[in-house]
């Protein structure tokens, strides 16, 4: 594996880290799960497409630069170097987008993808239901076939929502033939959430954010090409889907060599506070944080060379989100009683737990991993 980046790579990211530092915000947003800081985060989101910085690696034809992934890679990297700001369109352009390249029709993508560049289109999952959380293949929610009207019928419930409460659009999977298989019988539908029969009930998280909602589907109608994929093919662009949202595309290395530097950083200040035990872990943060580097890269090559990553995005999903428990919970120890004060750490590690569950829970990941990437047999 080649490390060293082409002159034409180093170029795009002094572009990149001159607009970054000219424009990102001097005082840090409101959070974006919040009214106030999402409002505020799409006028930042909107900042960034003016000058096509939203989603570098897109065609021009859709608001993008035609970047490299590698020099995604560096753009990420800067961006969470020059501390900007959460992206509240990642459900879009991060997850969703990539399964609409591989599956939509042309007229889904010059459609969609544009106004999701804009963040004119925003994007919440319709994964979670009350009865299925990690189980994606146990959901109930139904969507049954209108000949008449041309179209399909929705009706159940989709809980934990990211920021359903703010968004425009949902995407999710239905139970399109109850007969079939848990796997079978799945079908992927782009809804719009002001659909009739449609309705979105925000609730708070225990630390005061509102951006978490129901959805509740009660014989909503839509068309046939609110469908991605096939009928009953559902299962499969799903997992297109969540292998970006266990992979690189949701958490990429920038992500955690910056909250790296900054326990060093922290732990240079609090040196009275740092036993030998703590300075080892904090050495062990950073050099996990660029182990990770590391193993994307070797991945981003794969990808390049027309390898798949397929289960393998598993692995990256289990070492990001302990990686991510590991940098809090040093920065805490170290930070000792002005943990208890709420602060960018102590907000992290509240975050970082969520980390094992969300985008399918560490236990079945370790699961994927043992059955499809080592070849170990199910019992």
């Amino acid at each position: 594996m080649d490390l060293t980046w082409s002159a034409q790579d180093e170029q795009f990211r002094a572009e990149a880290r001159d607009w970054l530092a000219v424009n990102v915000p001097r005082q840090p947003l409101p959070s974006g799960d919040t009214a106030e800081g999402f409002a505020a985060h799409l006028e930042w989101e909107r900042a960034l497409h003016a000058d096509r910085w939203s989603v570098v690696s897109w065609p021009r034809e859709y608001g993008g630069r035609e970047a490299s992934i590698w020099q995604w890679l560096i753009f990420e990297e800067e961006y969470y170097r020059a501390g900007a700001p959460q992206r509240v369109t990642q459900n879009g352009i991060f997850l969703l987008a990539p399964t609409i390249f591989e599956f939509g029709t042309k007229e889904q993508q010059d459609v969609l993808l544009p106004r999701m560049a804009a963040a004119q289109d925003l994007w919440a999952q319709g994964w979670s239901e009350p009865g299925a959380g990690s189980d994606l293949a146990g959901i109930r929610s139904q969507a049954v076939r209108d000949e008449q009207a041309g179209g399909w019928r929705l009706s159940g419930q989709k809980t934990w929502s990211t920021r359903g409460a703010f968004c425009t659009h949902l995407f999710g999977l239905f139970r399109s033939d109850p007969q079939a298989e848990r796997h079978r019988g799945l079908t992927y539908f782009l809804v719009p959430l002001d659909t009739p029969g449609v309705t979105v009930r925000g609730f708070d998280r225990l630390d005061g954010d509102e951006g978490f909602a129901d959805v509740f589907f009660e014989d909503a109608f839509v068309p046939d090409s609110a469908l991605l994929g096939g009928v009953d093919q559902g299962w499969s662009v799903a997992m297109s889907t969540t292998g970006s949202e266990r992979g690189l595309t949701l958490r990429s290395p920038g992500r955690f060599l910056k909250a790296a530097d900054a326990l060093v950083a922290l732990a240079g200040e609090r040196a009275g506070a740092a036993t030998d035990l703590l300075r080892d872990r904090v050495a062990r943060s950073w050099m996990q944080a660029h182990a990770y580097q590391q193993f994307t890269l070797a991945q981003v090559t794969n990808i390049v060379e027309g390898r798949p990553v397929g289960a393998r995005s598993s692995l990256n999903k289990v070492f990001w989100s302990e990686l991510d428990i590991a940098l809090h919970e040093t920065a805490l120890e170290l930070l000792g009683p002005d943990a208890l004060v709420d602060g960018p750490w102590t907000r992290g590690y509240q975050f970082s737990l969520s980390g094992p569950i969300y985008a399918g829970t560490n236990e079945i990941q370790r699961n994927i991993i043992a059955e499809r990437v080592l070849g170990l047999p199910r019992r």
